[in-house]
C-alpha cells in the first residue's frame, strides 16, 4: 500500500466546499454517490445544520457514468443541492462508481478523512441493499473507522475514533425495516425536496411525468415514516449498536 501521507482526496467533478477549520467536523455522511445522501438524511442534514452542528458530506464516487447524466452535470447539481442544503463542507474521495470496493487502499485514504475531519458521528448507507456500491461502501465506512485510531501507521493525522455510525435508508430493495428511531423532519421537508430536484439528470429527465411520479413516491416514503412518529414527515435511521439515553425528554 502506497504511503498516503500527503494524498489529497480527488474531486471528479472539481466540486468542493471550503473545510470547516481546525475544529473539524461533528457529523460526517458518507455516500456511495452523489445524490445519496440528500435521499437518505437530506431533512436530517438540515436540521443538524440548524442545531449548530458541523455537518460534511464526503461523496465515494462521481456516480458516472448514467443515461441522463455527465462527469459536469453531476457537479453542477451536486454543487446546486449543495448551497440548497448550506453544507460547508463537501468532497469527493474519486473512487470507481459501479466497482466501489472494499479494498485496503480505499479503507486507508477513507480512514485518513476520519483522522483530518475528526467527526464525531459518521452516517453511512444501511448494510442491506442491491446495489453492490452501497454494500461496498458501509463495509468501507466500518473498516476504516477502526483503521482511523490505530498508531504506529503512515495515516495522515493523528488517532482518532468516530464515536458512532448511523445507517441511513437510500436502498435499492423493497425494504420495510424496523429502525432503530425516525427523525422528525417536517420542517426541513422542502428543503429537501429542494435539493433532490437539483438532481435533474437522476430523478426527473427520463422519467415518467404520470402520477405517482418518483417524487411523489419520496414524498409518500417519508410521510409513511413521520406518520409512524406522529408527525408530517421523517428520516428512518438504523444503529448495528445500542442506542444510550440520559432523559425521555427529547423523544417525539
Amino acid at each position: 500500500m502506497e504511503s498516503l501521507a500527503l494524498a489529497p482526496l480527488r474531486a471528479p467533478h472539481e466540486f468542493h466546499r471550503q473545510p470547516v477549520g481546525p475544529s473539524m467536523l461533528d457529523i460526517l455522511v458518507i455516500a456511495p454517490h452523489p445524490d445519496d445522501a440528500e435521499l437518505g438524511m437530506g431533512g436530517a442534514i438540515a436540521q443538524f445544520l440548524d442545531e449548530g452542528l458541523r455537518v460534511g458530506v464526503l461523496d465515494l464516487t462521481s456516480g458516472e457514468p448514467t443515461p441522463h447524466g455527465s462527469p459536469e452535470i453531476r457537479a453542477r447539481e451536486t454543487a446546486a443541492a449543495t448551497e440548497i442544503l448550506g453544507i460547508p463542507w463537501r468532497e469527493n474521495l474519486g473512487l470507481p462508481n459501479r466497482s466501489l470496493e472494499p479494498t485496503l487502499e480505499n479503507r486507508a485514504r477513507l480512514a485518513a478523512v476520519f483522522r483530518q475531519q475528526r467527526p464525531r458521528w459518521l452516517f453511512a448507507p444501511y448494510w442491506i441493499d442491491a446495489h453492490p456500491d452501497h454494500l461496498a461502501a458501509t463495509e468501507l465506512v466500518e473498516a476504516a473507522r477502526f483503521w482511523a485510531k490505530l498508531s504506529k501507521t503512515d495515516l495522515p493525522g493523528e488517532p482518532h475514533h468516530p464515536e458512532r455510525i448511523y445507517n441511513y435508508f437510500c436502498v435499492h430493495l423493497k425494504l420495510a425495516p424496523q429502525p432503530a428511531f425516525v427523525l422528525d423532519i417536517s420542517a426541513h421537508w422542502e428543503k429537501k425536496l429542494a435539493a433532490i430536484r437539483c438532481y435533474e439528470s437522476q430523478f426527473i429527465t427520463g422519467r415518467s411525468t404520470e402520477s405517482p411520479t418518483f417524487l411523489d413516491q419520496l414524498r409518500d416514503e417519508a410521510a409513511y415514516w413521520g406518520k409512524s412518529i406522529d408527525r408530517p414527515f421523517g428520516e428512518p435511521f438504523a444503529s448495528r449498536e445500542p442506542l444510550g439515553m440520559k432523559s425521555l425528554k427529547t423523544l417525539v
